[in-house]
């Protein structure tokens, strides 16, 4: 197992660092993205399976505004392409975990 040394570097930096990492790991993914049809329509759970998220949180997202739902019906479905276009700003790390 090998082992990683930051000299001159403040946990600030280092979470700065990560969080950019994140990031360009995330767009470079949506880019390659398969997807055979982006306007296919997902019901709630098959939504939670592909942003890999809890029901809850697919809740508390259209309850904020940052999703749309869509009714057919008494069901409810979420569009493809607007589920990959929504910002992942929970997957940010804390500014300062040490405080």
């Amino acid at each position: 197992m090998s082992t990683l040394t930051f000299i001159e570097s403040t946990p600030e930096a280092l979470i700065e660092k990560i969080n950019e990492s994140i990031k360009l790991q995330l767009e470079d993914f949506k880019k390659n993205l398969n997807t055979h049809d982006p306007d296919e329509l997902l019901s709630r759970k098959e939504a939670c399976l592909f942003l890999k998220i809890e029901q809850t949180t697919l809740y508390h997202w259209q309850r904020g505004g940052k999703i749309k739902m869509y009714g057919i019906g008494n069901r409810r479905f979420l569009k493809k392409a607007e589920l990959m276009a929504v910002p992942y700003t929970h997957l940010t790390l804390p500014t300062n975990p040490y405080g």
